[in-house]
């Protein structure tokens, strides 16, 4: 084991593994989780998986969305017991839009040790073979479930000039697209992958409606996990200079806060949501 790979008393791993071929594993992070005392993981039954194509035996520690703020004190037990942990996602990078923020910023508060294990990342991945600018970029991971919430977030979006980046689900993936379609017009280019690294990896190219009809005609083509990237708007609409405090004084001298808000969101494309709350805000203080 090289010295880069030899796990030290006390120190919390963040391991990146493979998203769908094993093969992608690095050397370093196997070398990690076969040194660590503990493996902390997003689904035990996902890692176990992994563990055993690895021929590997470890004590499994379930850190995921409902459990990681509870989990941190146990975790920071046992680094300061001098035992070395892993924390693996089910797929790729921890953290990237997956459970693992809370854990890791109450050790760094606590004064633990966190350490990197760099490996797959979807969002790179995509990216690396989109065809599209990737000198910028913004993630946005998953979009709201619901219609009205999902369609207010892509108009706040729609004059973005950087690529957009977005995770989405089987079921939801038509749908998606036919409101980015509406949203950001016939016209933007963009690529979705979808399964990458596994046996039927695909990307589809051109216009957000021609992805959407390949993908509708072919019921196989709407299985797996799908990146989609959405080049950004070539000629956004100047961002406002107006001061926005100053803005809603006055117009909530003659509406009310919901209107308000509704109107400023026209004007700079600001969620209307986060402009209602700061409307409310200013109301409070007059």
């Amino acid at each position: 084991m090289t010295s880069d790979s030899r796990t030290q008393a006390g120190t919390l791993y963040i391991v990146a593994t493979p998203i769908g071929n094993l093969s992608d594993l690095t050397v370093r992070a196997q070398q990690v989780l076969a040194s660590v005392d503990v493996i902390a993981c997003e689904d035990t039954r996902h890692t176990s998986k992994l563990l055993q194509h690895l021929g590997l035996h470890k004590p499994l520690l379930s850190v995921h969305e409902h459990n990681e703020r509870d989990r941190i004190e146990q975790v920071a037990q046992l680094l300061r017991k001098g035992q070395s942990m892993a924390l693996v996602s089910d797929a790729g990078t921890p953290l990237i839009s997956d459970p693992g923020y809370p854990l890791v910023q109450g050790l760094r508060q606590l004064g633990l040790p966190v350490t990197p294990i760099p490996g797959v990342s979807a969002i790179i991945t995509a990216l690396s073979a989109a065809g599209l600018p990737t000198d910028r970029f913004t993630f946005e991971g998953f979009l709201p479930h619901k219609a009205g919430s999902k369609r207010e977030k892509l108009e706040a979006q729609a004059q973005e000039p950087r690529t957009l980046v977005y995770y989405e689900a089987k079921h939801r993936i038509l749908e998606t697209l036919q409101m980015m379609a509406e949203v950001f017009g016939p016209e933007r280019p963009a690529c979705v992958a979808r399964e990458l690294t596994k046996t039927f990896e695909t990307f589809y190219h051109g216009t957000l409606p021609e992805i959407l009809a390949q993908i509708s005609a072919d019921d196989d083509q709407q299985k797996g996990e799908f990146v989609v990237m959405i080049a950004g708007n070539p000629n956004p609409a100047p961002s406002s200079e107006v001061d926005s405090e100053k803005l809603f004084r006055l117009l909530l001298a003659e509406l009310p806060p919901k209107k308000a808000a509704a109107v400023i969101a026209e004007l700079t494309g600001v969620n209307k949501k986060e402009l209602y709350q700061k409307a409310l805000e200013i109301q409070g203080k007059a």
